[in-house]
């Protein structure tokens, strides 16, 4: 059976991480042609060293566990130990996924890739210890002082919610690209230069959500079909949503399913399914909403939305588990609102300070963003010396 677990979550770890293709091809879709190379580098470079940082520190700090022993010990039980790790792992790389987004086509390429060293390192399984390991104590007193632990089935919170929130930190010290926003109010739109990138980057997302939140599980003893169909439902949810509010915009109708999936994550195990396929379309239709308020209202240019889909629809997915979990709303129970409420307060904290932390003192010391010329010819030319799209061949 043991070997059994072990297959099982290494081919959900496999289905997230091919999620990965999935965020870098969202965002070489959405930005323009001159930053699409940088797009494709950074999530395969923030991945990589993710898997340092949280291979010899963050898993440490999640779960007290170290690898530094000899082979032997690390094969027992199939190894599945060590997959356990890959599975989770895929997780925490999701925090600099999430981010690239958001700080698309004017940040620096090594200082980047810096912040991704503390973040997956520190910031990130410090919340993750507190959620899905009980660190200090955490979920005890949650179920002590309101009658349940906090429930994050998925992520909704431990990644999406954190990913989104340190998102924000960074953008707010970066500033918005030039040109964007021009002294006189108006704004500057930079349309998504690739719709059928866009969309194929959204597909792979959805497919490898599935195994995001099934193998959640982490067993085959523990999986749950409940748990797909809500994900269906949220993510067809999320869609609907997004087609009616925002106006028949591809750019929205794609990422409105994953506005439903980062929501439904957290209570995906315990809700109805009709609980949520609301949750979705409450999600879609907060990721529409405040995606324009915050790019054209607040002027905050967030290039992929990552703070209203990661960050908003998180938080919410988080806090709805609370009220859809419950079996007053046909949900398995076993979920308090308030601890709902106090679990997602502390990740929008955490992320809030320690995104400031590391970007603010990276921003201080070598700096965050590219200097205007370098902005202005692209970030394919300025830092990988390569065009997505050369202006002519070379002819033989």
């Amino acid at each position: 059976m043991q070997a059994v677990d072990t297959l099982f979550i290494l081919l959900g770890a496999i289905m997230v991480l091919a999620m990965h293709a999935g965020f870098a091809f969202l965002e070489v879709g959405t930005v323009r042609q001159k930053n699409q190379v940088n797009a494709l580098v950074k999530i395969v470079a923030d991945l990589s060293v993710s898997a340092v940082a949280y291979f010899f520190v963050g898993y440490g700090v999640a779960y007290g566990v170290s690898f530094l022993v000899g082979a032997q010990t690390l094969t027992a039980n199939n190894g599945y130990d060590l997959t356990k790790f890959f599975f989770l792992f895929t997780f925490a790389a999701a925090i600099p996924a999430i981010i690239s987004g958001g700080i698309a086509e004017r940040a620096k390429f090594g200082p980047q890739l810096l912040a991704t060293v503390f973040l997956v390192g520190a910031i990130y399984p410090f919340y993750e210890g507190l959620v899905w390991n009980n660190n200090f104590g955490f979920q005890d007193s949650l179920k002590a002082a309101y009658g349940a632990p906090f429930h994050d089935f998925a992520g909704s919170a431990v990644v999406h919610a954190v990913g989104g929130w340190i998102g924000l930190t960074a953008v707010l010290l970066l500033g918005a690209r030039t040109g964007r926003y021009r002294k006189e109010g108006a704004v500057a739109a930079h349309p998504p230069s690739s719709i059928p990138f866009l969309a194929l980057g959204s597909w792979i997302l959805i497919v490898g959500w599935f195994g995001f939140n099934v193998m959640s599980a982490q067993k085959v003893a523990d999986i749950s079909g409940l748990v797909a169909l809500n994900s269906l439902m949220a993510m067809v949810g999320g869609t609907l949503a997004a087609l009616a509010i925002g106006r028949n915009d591809p750019g929205f109708i794609y990422n409105g399913p994953l506005a439903g999936l980062v929501a439904v994550c957290a209570g995906s195990d315990v809700m109805h399914p009709v609980g949520s396929l609301v949750v979705g379309l409450l999600a879609g239709a907060l990721f529409v909403k405040m995606f324009a308020f915050t790019q054209n209202r607040l002027k905050i240019d967030d290039v992929l939305g990552v703070w209203p889909l990661h960050g908003l629809c998180g938080a919410f997915g988080a806090v709805a588990c609370g009220i859809f979990g419950s079996q007053s709303f046909g949900g398995l129970g076993g979920v308090s609102l308030s601890s709902q409420l106090v679990g997602t307060a502390l990740a929008i904290g955490v992320a809030l300070v320690g995104g400031f932390l590391v970007y603010g003192a990276i921003r201080l010391t070598v700096g965050l963003r590219l200097d205007q010329e370098d902005e202005y010819n692209g970030a394919d030319l300025s830092i990988h010396q390569v065009s997505a799209t050369p202006e002519r061949e070379t002819s033989w």
